[in-house]
């Protein structure tokens, strides 16, 4: 018997912009943009620390910003990012934001989150 999981959002996303290097891994990896903006807003953070998750499930009553890191099949890792004032969240390809020999070297302590690069995004038109 096949068994539904109804997903309630915990927040609202706001304006969704997509990496365009994110919408290819994903769809590389069969798994459409939606599903991974299900799970961020119904406060399933997927990889990230487990001080990440105490501090996301702070940050939806709190109104912070909210991080959560999923690992693909192919183990590409999609990082998904919603603003503290939810206007906006942001999908984007990890190793685009921190390549894979950045994240073996020590980060300063200072900075707790990667820097966006200047990368162009994806959204709808409101045509």
């Amino acid at each position: 018997m096949n068994q539904l999981t109804r997903l309630k959002p915990l927040f609202r996303p706001g304006r969704l912009l997509v990496a365009s290097d994110a919408l290819t891994a994903l769809r590389v990896n069969g798994i459409p943009v939606v599903s991974v903006l299900l799970r961020h807003v119904a406060g399933d953070w997927g990889t990230v620390s487990d001080d990440d998750r105490k501090q996301n499930d702070l940050s939806i009553l709190a109104g912070l910003r909210l991080i959560s890191l999923y690992r693909l099949p192919d183990q590409c890792r999609i990082l998904v990012i919603t603003e503290w004032d939810r206007s906006s969240t942001t999908v984007e390809h990890l190793d685009d934001v921190v390549p894979d020999s950045v994240v073996h070297q020590e980060r300063p302590a200072s900075r707790r989150y990667p820097v966006w690069p200047s990368a162009s995004y994806m959204q709808e038109s409101h045509a």
